[in-house]
């Protein structure tokens, strides 16, 4: 026997409770961004916004997320295609470690990394030939990729495996080497994707805080991004640099947010 639609769309108390967790939650949310954004005068603000320091964060900020971001993309295309299409040994395996910065905290990657670039042999070779990553915004272009770089490949194979093989098989039975296939015909039905990977990947590098921290430092004017700059003027208590700094991260993070919902949704990535 079907179900009563009437019965279906009728209120109940348990639609009403969920709805009720749904709502207050959201509220909840809001109300709390929505209040650190308000909580300065508005004068201050834009005093804040405008001083030296947030704008040489915001400058440092723009310039090695865009760098780690374009880095993480070309990387990612590639790592994403093969791990969608291919199969070889130890795929498995291969896949698994490339999640495994997903689930470290940030700044364990961070002390990893400085490790790496530090002390180890491969970091007193760079440091020989003149190469310093420590303590330098080269470092931060470094923790930003290490850390994001899952993020762009996870995202970048959704994309490629919602793409049917046959598309590509026929494109090569009409005469397109692999190389053509891949250009003329994955790339651009993974495009909506790999925006969404490239924008949601960018909001995370400029707000990478751990790492960056591990490895970079948290030096004023030299490698002050915006998550070092809130951090150091709340140690100062500076609160209205640190709500300027935070202000511009939600702006940030609410558009790149937005962008990625309509992106991911239109290819039915996640």
């Amino acid at each position: 026997m079907p179900p009563n639609r009437d019965a279906l769309s009728r209120p109940s108390a348990f639609k009403a409770l969920f709805l009720a967790v749904l709502f207050g939650l959201v509220a909840y949310m809001v109300v709390v961004i929505v209040g650190l954004v308000v909580y300065p005068p508005l004068p201050a603000l834009i005093e804040s916004l405008t001083s030296p320091e947030i704008l040489f964060a915001i400058k440092l900020s723009l310039i090695t997320s865009v760098i780690s971001t374009t880095l993480c993309v070309v990387a990612a295309v590639p790592v994403a295609y093969s791990l969608a299409r291919f199969s070889f040994p130890g795929r498995g395996l291969i896949n698994s470690i490339f999640n495994i910065p997903l689930a470290l905290p940030p700044l364990v990657a961070g002390v990893a990394l400085l490790i790496f670039y530090g002390p180890s042999t491969f970091g007193r070779m760079l440091s020989a030939t003149g190469l310093d990553v420590i303590y330098t915004p080269l470092g931060i272009i470094v923790a930003q990729f290490f850390v994001n770089l899952p993020y762009m490949v996870r995202v970048t194979r959704s994309a490629f495996e919602t793409i049917n093989p046959r598309y590509e098989h026929v494109a090569r039975t009409l005469g397109c080497t692999e190389w053509g296939a891949f250009r003329q015909v994955a790339l651009p039905l993974a495009r909506s994707g790999i925006v969404a990977g490239l924008v949601i990947t960018w909001s995370k590098s400029i707000g990478e805080f751990g790492a960056v921290l591990m490895l970079a430092g948290a030096t004023q004017m030299k490698t002050e991004t915006l998550p070092i700059a809130l951090f150091l003027n709340m140690s100062t208590g500076d609160l209205d640099l640190a709500i300027a700094a935070s202000v511009i991260l939600i702006v940030i993070s609410v558009a790149s947010l937005a962008v990625f919902e309509r992106y991911s949704d239109s290819r039915g990535i996640f």
